[in-house]
């Protein structure tokens, strides 16, 4: 049974109740929707006459567009497209190349890049940042000519690109460190600490460089960086033709006749093991990052790459002009013409946020977001946690965070939990200082094992960690996810350090969710999709990790998360293993299981009617697939998903829809001046599913999250399979309300809740392994001095062994919280 449509608003495009469309069949609700009928605000008008309906050729890769939605109230914005003609004509292209990181010549990237700067466009391609850390930001234009409905757009935006900091090599090792000016800085004689040597080289890996030899004799055939040795110039060495050995120092000095000037500092091996010293390796400009970006440089590059949206949209339009479409020979044999006079302006809906319901002894037991936001004030959590034992273990010296400092947390805490209705940690907790170089993993089991013989295991831990404790906290996540499965809360030192009554709320909602508790649900008359207790449901989120750029050797991570109560507001959450680099989720049948059976065993134990413990509908919301892997998601996960269900023996074979939840796009909306909230973006609910949204396909954008810094970006939700029979609206209430869900915050967030979980699960994988193992998934797999491969039999096989599921009692807790 389809979702019952909502009571308010006028007539819906949609199926009858009962059918079961398939993907790519006939249109639902095709016709162009009445120009009225919307709940709560002036009636919302989809499209503004752009709307047509889907001839029955049309091939679509998901499903086709059901109609256009109506609920919610009319708000018009500009969006950074512009109109585009395009010649009829069929038009015959040859490749020549194919632009790829890996097959793209560096050289011939080098001198488009350069031809860009000083010669095409110089206006565009020249702002730059320099952040420090041997990087520099630039910004440029993305461009994509995109089909919509009735006509063509290209769609423009400003983009960001990190480079390597351009100059002699010396310079950048030296900029990476933050001292300039002193080469012997970089001599392990000199005290170059090792770790940093080792930091050094994983930031070089893959760093092009040319040569120079002599004053006369300079290589433009850019190398690539392997690895940093360990060894100066003066003591690696390496055998001669006859047997004999020579330092990289007199090699350069006999056969180049150039003494190097600073003979003591390391060298970098390039190409099939040549070893050359610093100083005469230079780094060509244009040479894009392809690694994460630092986290204590994400500041410095959100800082130069947010713009607010008046500023967004004026540089925008700016680009148009400078890129002088009308004046391009190449855009006119092509027929192709681009109105770049002003970007265009659309129709959009705000809709209206689901009710949030609090807890008994609320003064406020329901509450409306505002902008997609609210606050705790006055209220206690839908069903708060309650624990008896509690332990404070705290990772800094006592002369850092003193006794007095622990109290004053410890209060904040017990305020914060009275105040929400969580009980117990009045109790008197188990407090201790302890070494964060110690075996965090024994200490902790050792606290837990005297609080059992004193009375009983502690419910929480609660750590207090220093800055820049990641292995700390890895090694506390793998003793509480994966060993123990006791829950955790992690504080940093210089944030609960005198901190004030708002930081402990925000962390009280997330021990709530740990323990148990739940925090607030949507109100299920606001949401028709909720209010259908005939029909049950189970949400599933899912989400693919890989390696970040450059790295290679390492495998990818796979979650998945999907509730275990009717509300949607309790999940559970399996995480596995699988080739580098690979969207399709190998594991899907086996983790769709586990969902399943989570799902209907927390619905009997907790006393729900066993005709309402078995799910009759199934909807996944997929993250982190483009567009290209449509096909492969619809032939490679979908087969799988219902193997689950069929497996399950269900006593009815749900009924599975598929979403694709899309982040990584350039589509932006603008409000009218005078019309944006505090930041300057659109209100939080603003969706927008014509114009410049697919013509065919089932799709919209929903910005459902009030903006902070710099331009929103709306989420892109594809419908690429629905035996449900959803509606455009009721499937945009449905994303909107889950993003309401979101157990950590007081503001509906831009994903829906349980796709921003599956991302923290998948982010935190590397928690599933043991610390003792050194499992560093952030580099490549290097040569090692010997000439081994450094951990060569690390392959997916030893990847997957090595992953420790979860603990018994941490499967049935939202530990990612």
């Amino acid at each position: 049974m389809p979702p019952r449509p909502p009571p308010r608003g006028g007539a819906r495009g949609g199926p009858p109740r009962g059918a079961s469309p398939s993907r790519g069949g006939p249109q639902r609700g095709g016709a162009p929707p009445p120009q009225s009928g919307a709940a709560r605000g002036a009636p919302a008008q989809a499209g503004a006459g752009q709307q047509h309906a889907i001839a029955d050729h049309v091939q679509t890769i998901g499903v086709k567009k059901p109609g256009y939605g109506r609920e919610g109230r009319n708000f018009q914005v500009f969006t950074n497209h512009f109109g585009a003609q395009i010649t009829d004509n069929i038009i015959s292209h040859y490749d020549v190349i194919h632009p790829s990181e890996k097959t793209l010549p560096a050289k011939l990237n080098f001198d488009i890049i350069e031809s860009m700067q000083s010669k095409c466009f110089p206006q565009i391609f020249t702002p730059r940042c320099d952040i420090g850390g041997g990087m520099i930001l630039w910004r440029g234009y993305f461009q994509s000519v995109r089909p919509a409905v009735g006509r063509m757009l290209i769609n423009i935006d400003i983009s960001t690109g990190v480079m390597y900091k351009p100059g002699s090599l010396i310079d950048l090792c030296l900029d990476f460190f933050g001292k300039l000016g002193n080469p012997n800085l970089l001599s392990p004689s000199r005290g170059l600490p090792e770790r940093e040597r080792h930091r050094l080289s994983r930031f070089l890996i893959g760093v092009r460089v040319i040569t120079n030899t002599s004053s006369n004799s300079r290589s433009q055939n850019p190398r690539v960086i392997k690895r940093l040795s360990t060894q100066s110039a003066r003591d690696l060495k390496f055998k001669l033709a006859n047997g004999s050995e020579q330092s990289v120092a007199n090699y350069f000095n006999a056969t180049y006749n150039r003494p190097l000037r600073f003979p003591d500092i390391l060298c970098v091996e390039v190409g099939a093991g040549a070893m050359l010293p610093l100083e005469v390796c230079e780094v060509p400009k244009g040479q894009i990052m392809r690694k994460q970006v630092p986290s204590e440089k994400t500041s410095s590059v959100l800082e130069f790459a947010t713009k607010k949206p008046e500023a967004r949209l004026e540089s925008i339009v700016n680009g148009t002009k400078v890129l002088a479409y009308g004046q391009s020979e190449y855009l006119r044999s092509f027929g192709l013409g681009v109105d770049s006079s002003a970007p265009i302006k659309i129709t959009g809906r705000i809709l209206n946020p689901p009710i949030m319901i609090y807890g008994q002894g609320s003064r406020q037991a329901t509450v409306n977001p505002r902008n997609g936001e609210w606050n705790m004030i006055d209220k206690k959590l839908y069903r708060p946690a309650a624990i008896q034992r509690w332990i404070v273990v705290i990772f800094e010296r006592q002369q850092r965070f003193s006794q007095a400092a622990a109290d004053d947390m410890i209060q904040g805490l017990r305020r914060a939990t009275a105040d929400m209705g969580i009980t117990g940690f009045q109790a008197q907790p188990k407090l201790t200082w302890e070494n964060p170089q110690g075996d965090i993993i024994s200490v902790l089991r050792k606290h837990g094992m005297d609080m059992r013989a004193a009375g009983g295991l502690p419910d929480i831990y609660v750590l207090v960690l220093p800055d820049g404790a990641a292995d700390l906290y890895q090694q506390i996540k793998h003793f509480s996810d994966c060993q123990v499965g006791v829950a955790t809360q992690c504080l940093r030192s210089n944030k609960c350090f005198r901190a004030k009554p708002q930081y402990y709320a925000n962390v009280c909602l997330k021990i709530n969710v740990k323990l148990g508790g739940v925090n607030t649900i949507p109100d299920a008359k606001s949401v028709p999709f909720l209010a259908d207790r005939q029909n049950p449901a189970i949400i599933i989120g899912a989400d693919v990790i890989h390696p970040a750029p450059g790295v290679e050797n390492k495998p990818s991570f796979t979650s998945m998360v999907a509730n275990i109560d009717p509300m949607f507001s309790r999940y559970v959450a399996i995480s596995k293993v699988q080739t580098a680099r690979q969207e399709i989720i190998d594991d899907a049948e086996e983790m769709v299981t586990h969902c399943l059976r989570m799902h209907i065993k927390h619905k009997v134990e907790t006393g729900i009617e066993q005709s309402a413990a078995f799910p009759k509908r199934v909807i996944v919301f997929r993250d982190g697939v483009s567009e290209g892997q449509f096909k492969q998601v619809i032939e490679g996960e979908i087969p799988k998903i219902k193997a689950a269900c069929a497996a399950m023996n269900l006593p009815v074979m749900p009924k599975l829809t598929l979403v694709v939840v899309g982040k990584r796009h350039h589509v932006r909306f603008f409000p009218q001046t005078g019309q944006g909230d505090r930041s300057g973006n659109c209100p939080a609910g603003l969706v927008v599913d014509s114009e410049v949204a697919s013509p065919a396909e089932f799709d919209f954008y929903l910005q459902s999250h009030a903006g902070l810094l710099g331009t929103s970006r709306p989420a892109h939700y594809n419908v690429l399979y629905d035996e449900n029979g959803f509606t455009a609206d009721s499937m945009q209430q449905l994303a909107f309300t889950l993003c309401h869900v979101y157990a950590r915050s007081t503001r509906s967030v831009s994903i829906p809740a349980p796709v921003y979980y599956a991302d923290i699960v998948c982010a935190r994988a590397k928690n599933h392994f043991d610390p003792s193992l050194n499992v560093d998934l952030s580099e490549t797999e290097t040569m090692t001095e010997s000439g081994n491969r450094g951990g060569s039999t690390r392959d997916l096989a030893y990847y997957q062994k090595s992953f420790r599921p979860l603990a018994t009692t941490a499967q049935r807790r939202m530990y990612f919280a």
